[in-house]
């Protein structure tokens, strides 16, 4: 194996290492967030949906902890997502808030207090752009 070969290997290992200690860093509470967080972003990803984006914004705001922001490719894809999202939550007994925009089905919001989840149509993602409004936010892989 070359030199090259090795580095992107050990990079590769040093990354994960560091995702695994930022996990650990967080605390329990934090940790329950960030697997419903987790739970949810799949559940979107189980129904097709499109570039999911999941942004940790307890440096920069105080009224919620992420944002999960993802595209539908119609409205009645937009709320399978949200079907999906409510439905894979409600397993772990984790309820929504509250919930707006299912039977327009533009724009979907499910606040789950800690973490809000956005589910757009193509169109209202770009109109809105809630990723240029919150650029400052963290992007987290999940």
């Amino acid at each position: 194996m070359s030199k090259v070969g090795i580095s992107k290997v050990a990079k590769q290992e040093m990354e994960k290492d560091e995702t695994r200690s930022e996990a650990t860093a967080l605390s329990a509470e934090d940790q329950l967030v960030f697997e419903q967080v987790s739970i949810a972003a799949r559940a979107a990803d189980e129904k097709k949906a499109q570039e999911i984006l999941v942004l940790r914004l307890s440096a920069i705001t105080e009224f919620t902890d992420y944002f999960i922001i993802c595209t539908g490719n119609s409205a009645r894809q937009t709320q399978a997502i949200a079907d999906a999202v409510i439905e894979e939550l409600k397993k772990i007994k984790t309820r929504p808030l509250h919930t707006e925009g299912y039977n327009n089905a533009e724009w979907i919001l499910i606040d789950y207090g800690s973490f809000v989840v956005h589910i757009f149509t193509e169109e209202s993602r770009s109109f809105y752009d809630l990723e240029r409004l919150w650029r400052d936010a963290e992007k987290v892989e999940v």
